[in-house]
């Protein structure tokens, strides 16, 4: 299993881990990607952390809030080597939200993502084993309540690619306004994903199905890419298992996608076909 997760890492490097990509650049990358579609940078103050949000120019009509939320980014260098900036190479969360079709969107990154990661003090636990620990999941919670205020809206569905997934069924379960939980290649049992790689536990971490009884009445969609091997679809299903009103977790398979290919520009007729 070990094995199989280092190989899992090295394909996902091969885009860009071992590149000279430098945080800044990764910063800028994606600011003009948001910038080309209209939207904007801000930043967003919260406890422990600053987070980099993006927001549409122009704001779009309607009461819930559809907020976006990011993947682990660059986390590691090599298996064994945790990089210094987790800013991710292939924003994979912000070309989901870039994509939404309809209605009230935003976009907010994780932790150390997207700043001077050093430079603020942020350490480097919070984006390897406590990426899902406690004040991680009461600060992404803050952010959302600072872009549901600031774009007016009385609910918010939460989006999570990856890793981004976990934080959104986390926040998700300590907050009594989320319409929908969508998770695409999510991160949802993360016992069972560190066992599948055959890694220890996430150390300070909140395993997100552990809190599955605490989101068992919000509607959920969760996408998985059949050629994923790094969370294949038997984890995602493995989640879903847990819930005992099955028809409210819904998983869906693409067949031909992987962990990053090809769910930005399907993203739109996806978010059509299933979940409106």
């Amino acid at each position: 299993m070990l094995l199989r997760f280092l190989s899992a890492i090295f394909l996902a490097c091969l885009a860009g881990c071992t590149s000279h990509y430098s945080a800044a650049t990764r910063l800028n990358n994606a600011q003009v990607l948001a910038n080309d579609s209209g939207w904007d940078s801000v930043r967003v103050g919260v406890p422990n952390f600053e987070l980099m949000a993006f927001i549409p120019k122009d704001a779009r009509s309607g009461d819930e809030l559809t907020v976006y939320i990011e993947g682990d980014g660059l986390a590691w260098i090599t298996p064994y080597r945790p990089s210094t900036n987790p800013t991710p190479i292939n924003p994979m969360g912000l070309k989901l939200a870039l994509a939404h079709p309809k209605g009230k969107a935003a976009y907010v990154g994780r932790p150390c993502q997207f700043v001077a990661a050093r430079a603020l003090g942020c350490e480097e636990r919070y984006w390897t084993n406590e990426r899902f620990s406690p004040e991680v999941v009461a600060a992404m919670s803050r952010a959302v309540d600072h872009l549901k205020g600031r774009m007016q809206a009385s609910a918010v569905n939460l989006v999570g690619y990856s890793g981004g997934g976990a934080i959104a069924v986390l926040i998700a379960a300590q907050r009594g306004d989320v319409q929908r939980i969508v998770t695409v290649a999510g991160n949802l049992d993360t016992n069972q994903w560190t066992q599948w790689h055959g890694l220890g536990e996430l150390s300070g971490s909140i395993n997100p199905a552990d809190l599955s009884m605490r989101v068992l009445q919000i509607p959920q969609w969760h996408f998985a890419g059949g050629r994923d091997s790094n969370i294949p679809p038997a984890l995602v299903h493995g989640y879903a298992a847990r819930f005992l009103e099955p028809n409210n977790v819904k998983v869906l398979v693409e067949d031909t996608f992987t962990h990053s290919c090809c769910w930005a520009e399907n993203w739109a007729a996806i978010w059509a076909r299933y979940i409106q």
